[in-house]
């Protein structure tokens, strides 16, 4: 292997929600993607960890896809990351609603507010993005959703409190009906 474990991993994750070909700064997402890679999704709801497990399973996918043999099991059982579990949901979405799931991806980024690519990403915006991807490991955002992935119009209970796969459904009952 010439290049770590981790930089084939994240390259082949980008490759998931973008073209690992493209150049143009204006139109690369790399330090988006890295900053959502080097942050931990925890789960505070329950059946949440099954966002996490759908994230992780991202890496066995990537280890059959590359006939890696003799992976280190502890960086297969690290914990996952906000970027393998927004993967991992817009694959879901993509099962449940139908579309790409890079395209529910890019959905994700941009109801969140921190679709900002190469050119655009600085200190400032790194900031901003850490914020925001707290706010939804942590559930700091409002009893509609409003700052979460799946924000709604008529909410049916707090939000905060909902698991993301309960948020999902009634998300998609709500905007694709």
């Amino acid at each position: 292997m010439s290049a770590p474990l981790d930089e084939l991993y994240l390259n082949w994750l980008y490759s998931q929600v973008g073209s690992v070909k493209q150049k143009n700064p204006a139109r690369t997402y790399w330090s988006l993607i890295r900053q959502l890679y080097k942050t931990e999704f925890v789960w505070l709801i329950p059946n949440d960890d099954n966002r996490v497990e759908d994230g992780r399973d991202l890496r066995y996918e990537f280890v059959d896809e590359h006939d890696l043999e003799d992976v280190d099991p502890f960086w297969m059982n690290l914990g996952c990351s906000a970027l393998e579990m927004l993967i991992g949901l817009s694959r879901r979405l993509s099962f449940e609603a139908e579309g790409e799931p890079l395209v529910w991806f890019w959905h994700l980024i941009e109801t969140l507010g921190v679709l900002y690519n190469d050119k655009e990403y600085n200190t400032a915006r790194e900031k901003e993005i850490n914020r925001k991807i707290e706010d939804v490991i942590w559930r700091n955002y409002a009893f509609d959703g409003r700052g979460g992935l799946f924000p709604l119009r008529n909410p049916p209970e707090d939000q905060r409190n909902v698991e993301l796969w309960g948020q999902l459904c009634t998300y998609l009952v709500e905007n694709m009906m």
